[in-house]
C-alpha cells in the first residue's frame, strides 16, 4: 500500500492476456473495497525476452522480475497464472488467493477446422511446451510438432500468417481473452491432461502484509486452491523442476478427490496414473501417485536397456 493511502499497485506480466487477468482480479476486488484505488502495473520478465524454446526445467521465467518487484515493494500483489508458478517462492512471500478455476484444458486452434483426430499426417502443429509434445505425439505420431513463442496473440497470427498448420494453447486464456470462438476443439483429457495449476490464477503478497491479506481473500476459491495444492505437491514429488514434462489433473467432490496425472521419460513414453481417495488424505495421494509413476518410469527404462542388451 502507498504511504498510508488507500492505493494498491498489482503487478502481472506485461502481456495482453496477463494484463486482462490481472484487472479482472482488480474489478472483483473493487467491487467490495471501492474505497481502494488499483493500479495495474505491467512487468517485462525473463521468459518474456527469451526467443527461443523455454527449457522444462527453467524455474520462475515468467515470475521472478515480479517477485523481485513484489520484495523490492514497487508493486502491492502480483497476480500469477499458477502453471507459471514454481514449487519454493520466495520465504518472504505467500500465495494469499487462488481463483476460482477457467478450463484447466488445452484447445486445438486450426486453419482448417480440424481436431486432434482429424489433423492431415504431417500437419504442422506449434507448441512451446514439451507436456503437450510427448501427449500429443502418443496419440498422433505423423504430426510435426515445432516450437513456437510469443504471446498468445503472437501466436494466433502466426497461425494465420501459415507459419502452423494449428497451434495449442491453454483454454483459459482464449476464454479470459473473449476468444472461445476461434477454439477448434477443447483437447479432451483423455487425450492431454494440463499443467498442475493451469486455469487458475494465483495472487502473491508480502506475507507480513496483514491488511492486504485480508482484501484478497475474497478472491479465493477454496476448492480450486484443494486441488491445485495436490498437483502441486505431485510436481514436488516427482521432482518439481525437472526436466520431464509432467501433467497434473485435481477434482474435488464434496470430500473426495480425484486426482490423474502423466510423466514421459526422456524417449517420450508417457506413463499415466490417477488416485481417488478423500480429501484430508490429498498430499499423500498426490505422494502415492508420484511413486507409483516413478516406479513405472523406471520400469520402462530398465526394460529398454534390457531390450538392448539382448539385441
Amino acid at each position: 500500500m502507498r504511504s498510508g493511502k488507500c492505493v494498491v499497485v498489482v503487478g502481472a506480466r506485461r502481456s495482453v492476456l496477463a494484463m486482462t487477468q490481472a484487472r479482472g482480479v482488480v474489478v472483483r476486488l473493487k467491487r467490495l473495497f471501492p474505497q481502494v484505488k488499483f493500479i495495474v502495473k505491467g512487468i517485462v520478465t525473463r521468459g518474456d525476452r527469451l526467443t527461443g524454446a523455454i527449457a522444462q526445467d527453467a524455474k520462475g521465467v515468467f515470475v521472478k522480475e515480479i517477485e523481485e518487484a513484489l520484495i523490492n515493494r514497487k508493486i502491492d500483489l502480483a497476480v500469477h497464472s499458477m502453471k507459471d508458478l514454481p514449487i519454493e517462492i520466495p520465504k518472504a512471500l505467500t500465495i494469499a488467493a487462488v481463483t476460482k478455476r477457467s478450463s484447466p484444458k488445452d484447445v486445438l486452434i486450426s486453419n482448417r477446422d480440424s481436431t486432434i483426430k482429424t489433423l492431415r499426417p504431417g500437419a504442422r502443429i506449434g507448441t512451446s511446451s514439451p507436456r503437450r509434445r510427448v501427449q500429443l505425439l502418443s496419440h498422433r505420431p505423423d504430426l510435426k510438432v515445432m516450437d513456437i513463442r510469443g504471446n498468445l496473440d503472437t501466436r494466433i497470427r502466426k497461425l494465420k500468417e501459415g507459419m502452423y498448420d494449428a497451434i495449442i494453447v491453454a483454454a483459459a486464456g482464449m476464454l479470459r481473452m473473449g476468444w472461445q470462438q476461434r477454439v477448434n476443439q477443447f483437447i479432451p483429457m483423455s487425450v492431454m491432461l494440463p499443467a498442475p495449476g493451469q486455469g487458475a490464477l494465483g495472487i502473491e503478497i508480502r506475507k507480513k502484509d496483514v491488511l492486504l491479506r485480508k482484501i484478497v481473500k475474497i478472491a479465493d476459491h477454496r476448492i480450486t486452491r484443494m486441488e491445485v495444492k495436490a498437483e502441486r505437491v505431485f510436481l514436488k514429488a516427482m521432482g518439481g523442476g525437472c526436466q520431464k514434462p509432467i501433467a497434473a489433473f485435481g477434482k474435488l467432490n464434496a470430500d473426495n478427490l480425484y486426482l490423474e496425472a502423466a510423466c514421459a521419460d526422456d524417449q517420450g513414453r508417457v506413463v499415466r496414473g490417477r488416485v481417488r481417495g478423500k480429501s484430508r488424505r490429498a498430499n499423500e495421494l498426490a505422494r502415492q501417485l508420484a511413486k507409483r509413476i516413478k516406479r513405472k518410469l523406471l520400469f520402462i527404462r530398465q526394460e529398454g536397456e534390457l531390450r538392448r542388451v539382448q539385441i
